[in-house]
């Protein structure tokens, strides 16, 4: 691969057809529940978090409700991680923590924290990409493609406009 040259790995279908996927995954291993919070790191996960959010509210007659995640990927904080709408009780219900590209887990783990705190009943991870370079013990749940990179390329998830997954 030349330098600054993009790989496609996913298209918008494609990116469709995964996300399509691990909703009826979340409404097969959660079929039981009465209620599930959807939430998404802003902003990519966020994003993809909604579309799930909409997928189930489709498929569905589970009580579905969607909120994001604040936090700095960059300088991570529990006292920085926000979560909107605010959550106060999350003991009858089931979480879904999305990200969009998942490589080393310390976002994820860092992110898991306030629904712990909260005692929330069941909590699963979701990403679109799975990178493979661990440092956390995290395992998502739900993976829409697992990619096996090395640590010099970056993985480029698009979810408003032309959606695609780049590897560059």
């Amino acid at each position: 691969m030349a330098a600054n040259e993009n790989i496609l790995i996913l298209n918008e279908a494609q990116i469709e057809q995964k996300i399509n996927r691990m909703a009826y995954q979340i409404y097969e291993q959660n079929f039981d529940e009465k209620y599930i919070v959807v939430c998404g790191i802003v902003e990519r996960g966020y994003l993809l978090a909604r579309k799930i959010y909409e997928k189930l509210k489709e498929i569905s007659e589970i009580n579905v409700e969607l909120c994001a995640v604040h936090i700095d990927k960059r300088n991570l904080s529990l006292s920085d991680i926000k979560i909107d709408p605010a959550i106060v009780d999350l003991e009858e219900k089931s979480v879904i923590l999305c990200d969009d590209v998942l490589y080393t887990g310390k976002t994820l783990a860092y992110a898991a924290i306030p629904f712990l705190e909260k005692g929330a009943k069941k909590l699963q991870c979701l990403v679109l990409i799975q990178r493979s370079h661990l440092n956390f013990p995290v395992q998502p749940t739900y993976i829409g493609l697992s990619l096996a990179t090395t640590i010099q390329e970056h993985v480029t998830v698009n979810l408003t406009g032309k959606e695609q997954v780049l590897l560059g």
